[in-house]
């Protein structure tokens, strides 16, 4: 498949416009459900070459017309700058696929080239509206990973529509947290909140300082977060990445993450009340048992088959070493 922009500001090819015309009508169900057309069962090429001028009429729009083997195939119309001001993202308007090549693929196809040429021009999310009624739509763009973010009207037509957005781009960061687990095996958790992932639990730590190493950084992050001095990093328990959005930036974060052992306690108040800007919402000893039950996120995914694995690895080790005394 192959994008190409449709020039504007001239009258569109005859050829080129009785493809477009014929696209357009071959999608009858989709514009009875938007209302652009004033009867969707008879749409002519005047009415699609008005459509097509006035969205380039937008100095940040562009049509793209998708082609495979020469055909034309979808249209996908896109807009580099919302008249929002308060909106920072490009948005998808249009994605309109022939209806005797759906089911090819070229509509999931054709969004994922769209993606590529916006992050090629340095965006780092994309947002689409989707009519409320349209529940194929809905279905479509929730597959390809795009995640509700509210509801609103569109602004030429008041239609209620479902806003959508998938994050393109995200910035790497590296960090270490701590699993502090305490002599009846519970581990301390802190709960958070995030615009992205929402409310989840997760282990004490975040992002390394410039030089620090992983160690430091966890050991440095458990102090400022629980206003524990008295522990230290003990083995490593495991290394993963995940995704989320902090400070209106979206992350992908990799953290190694270790053990310690330490006593069942609660954090000291000022260490608490010093991060709460960074979005904990309370904390709690967590059982294994608990762990393995809950249905609420925990951060990282399978903490519990994680502790279950260093603890049985400890055990081993011990007995290795009262083996050894012993011999």
């Amino acid at each position: 498949m192959i994008l190409e922009p449709l020039a504007a500001g001239t009258p569109v090819p005859a050829p080129l416009l009785a493809e477009l015309t014929a696209l357009y009508a071959s999608q009858e169900g989709f514009h009875a459900m938007s209302g652009e057309f004033p009867d969707p069962a008879d749409i002519r090429s005047e009415q699609v070459a008005n459509a097509l001028a006035a969205e380039l009429a937008h100095p940040d729009a562009e049509v793209l017309l998708a082609r495979v083997d020469g055909r034309l195939v979808a249209v996908v119309i896109t807009l580099a700058r919302h008249p929002d001001p308060a909106d920072p993202d490009p948005w998808i308007g249009l994605l309109l696929v022939d209806a005797a090549e759906q089911g090819n693929g070229h509509g999931s196809r054709a969004a994922t080239l769209v993606e590529e040429r916006l992050k090629a021009a340095g965006h780092r999310a994309v947002r689409l509206a989707v009519l409320d009624d349209n529940l194929g739509g809905l279905a479509f763009w929730t597959a390809l990973g795009y995640s509700f973010l509210g509801h609103r009207r569109d602004r030429e037509l008041g239609r209620p529509c479902t806003v959508l957005r998938k994050v393109l781009l995200r910035v790497p960061r590296q960090a270490a947290r701590i699993a502090v687990v305490a002599p009846d095996g519970a581990v301390f958790l802190c709960r958070q909140k995030n615009v992205e992932t929402g409310p989840h639990w997760t282990l004490p730590g975040g992002g390394l300082e410039p030089g620090e190493s992983p160690r430091e950084g966890a050991a440095r992050e458990l102090a400022e977060e629980t206003g524990w001095t008295d522990l230290e990093p003990g083995p490593l328990l495991c290394v993963w990445e995940h995704d989320f959005t902090r400070g209106d930036v979206p992350v992908r974060q990799h953290e190694h993450v270790y053990v310690a052992r330490g006593p069942r306690r609660a954090p000291t108040a000022a260490a608490l009340t010093g991060h709460a800007d960074e979005g904990i919402l309370a904390w709690r000893w967590w059982s294994r048992a608990e762990l393995a039950a809950t249905d609420e996120p925990v951060w990282p995914q399978d903490l519990h088959r994680l502790l279950a694995e260093r603890a049985d690895l400890s055990a081993e080790r011990a007995d290795e070493r009262a083996g050894e005394r012993g011999a």
